[in-house]
């Protein structure tokens, strides 16, 4: 009797403030959860997890000592994953980065990558700038990420000190120098012996998590893994 009475409620509340996919916009049905099946489906996945070597970790060699990366979607301009990114990261729809962290982690956990991870670290924002967005986009993905891991999120072990501009229009260079200095981590020992799963929204150059990493691996964390939602 009461399963029915929650459903019934459920059904009446969907009446006013229906359930909408974050992808198509149409209604989801009862299991989904901020994006249908049918967009997860049909989302463009790297597949770079049945690689032997990636392009994102390509993108780090001699650069930042990692253990391995993966990233899950490729990003292109006028795209479903650009809708989802955008909505994700300006509309407010933090649940859509938790859902896709949590597709992405059920791949890579049946496929065995990163099956060692101690903690999960989200990339942290400025404070102005998380301020101004009302929350950090990475922290959702690793949200979702851990739920599946079943392993603790460390949002401020962390910390953004500098608010850099933005990458958008800057060259290679320009972005790794963008970026030099601007993490910080207030009390290193927590992280001595770690293995550390480090969480990002869009990977381009890898300056940002190049400069990030290297704090952490300064911070005596003993492996070192990158993820990503997206490659641009």
């Amino acid at each position: 009797m009461m399963n029915w009475l929650i459903s019934v409620a459920d059904d009446i509340i969907g009446l006013f403030y229906p359930r909408i996919c974050g992808g198509c916009d149409s209604h989801l049905l009862k299991h989904e959860s901020n994006l249908c099946l049918i967009c997860l489906h049909n989302l463009p996945k790297t597949y770079f997890w049945d690689y032997d070597v990636n392009p994102v970790e390509k993108l780090f060699w001699g650069r930042l000592e990692i253990c391995s990366a993966c990233t899950f979607l490729h990003f292109e301009k006028q795209s479903v994953v650009q809708d989802l990114m955008h909505r994700f990261k300006y509309e407010g729809k933090s649940g859509i980065g938790t859902e896709l962290g949590k597709a992405f982690a059920h791949i890579l956990k049946d496929k065995q990558w990163f099956s060692d991870v101690d903690i999960i670290v989200p990339v942290p924002l400025h404070f102005t700038k998380e301020q101004r967005r009302g929350y950090n986009q990475s922290l959702y993905i690793a949200k979702g990420m851990a739920e599946v891991y079943d392993v603790k999120v460390w949002p401020n072990i962390i910390t953004r000190v500098v608010a850099s501009d933005s990458q958008t229009r800057k060259s290679r260079y320009q972005r790794v120098e963008n970026v030099d200095d601007v993490f910080w981590i207030e009390n290193p020992s927590r992280l001595k012996g770690k293995t550390v799963l480090l969480v990002d929204d869009v990977i381009t150059t890898g300056a940002t998590l190049e400069a990030a990493g290297n704090q952490l691996l300064k911070a005596g964390v003993s492996r070192l893994y990158v993820a990503t939602l997206a490659i641009a």
